[in-house]
């Protein structure tokens, strides 16, 4: 039995997960979820402190305790690796951003080339060189219709603004076993432009999964399969 703590993305949300953890528990496993904060001042401390509250609050923690990262949580669940009760036997990251010390979540997309990786998977999808950002189009994609009216039913609000002015505090990754798993038809963050940046950042050869980039409400089963290998496939 091992202790999931899944931290969401630019959502912040811990709904994004609720199709996931039926299937984590099913096997027997323990699940940490939680809401990251939404105000506009909120950063990168702010949000390694909710997930470590949602930790420091769950009765009956059982380790090993492995940290799952969607997205936008690669900048915020690096820093809390050495400040949870119990000990992170393993990182994964799932379609995730690697930052790099000192970088901005602002800074990163220039950085790496976002949005020309983006443009030319569009275009080699036959969707036309850069087309305009849509949620439905680039996230929901493979979602069923169902998740994705209720996900987009519930309104929202974007990430705070602190969060993308904030440099990254570490000096190194933290020293923790770490797996990234991406989804092979991931419109966001495409599959060989995150290959390369895993290379180049984590020194890691990424490990691939079905689905696009909210493979946690498109193919919850076949994740809970990724998250619980020890080898990559």
């Amino acid at each position: 039995m091992a202790t999931f703590t899944l931290v969401p993305g630019a959502d912040g949300r811990a709904w994004f997960w609720h199709r996931l953890v039926p299937e984590l528990r099913g096997r027997g496993h323990d699940v940490v979820t939680m809401d990251l904060p939404g105000e506009d001042s909120a950063g990168l401390e702010e949000f390694a402190g909710a997930i470590v509250s949602a930790v420091e609050r769950h009765a009956g923690l059982a380790a090993p305790l492995v940290l799952v990262a969607q997205s936008l949580g690669g900048f915020a669940a690096p820093l809390v690796c050495g400040r949870l009760p119990v000990p992170v036997a393993e990182l994964v990251l799932l379609n995730a951003m690697v930052p790099a010390p000192g970088e901005t979540a602002g800074q990163w997309w220039e950085n790496t080339g976002q949005a020309e990786a983006r443009s030319a998977y569009a275009a080699a999808t036959g969707r036309g060189a850069d087309p305009a950002f849509d949620l439905r189009t680039d996230f929901f994609h493979d979602v069923p219709p169902e998740v994705t009216e209720e996900a987009l039913s519930a309104g929202g609000s974007p990430p705070p603004s602190a969060l993308f002015a904030q440099p990254w505090p570490l000096a190194h990754w933290p020293r923790v076993p770490t797996r990234f798993l991406q989804g092979r038809e991931d419109r966001f963050f495409p599959l060989e432009f995150q290959r390369g940046i895993v290379r180049e950042r984590l020194g890691l050869e990424l490990e691939e999964i079905p689905g696009g980039h909210l493979a946690a409400l498109s193919r919850p089963r076949e994740l809970a399969d990724a998250l619980l290998r020890t080898e990559p496939a």
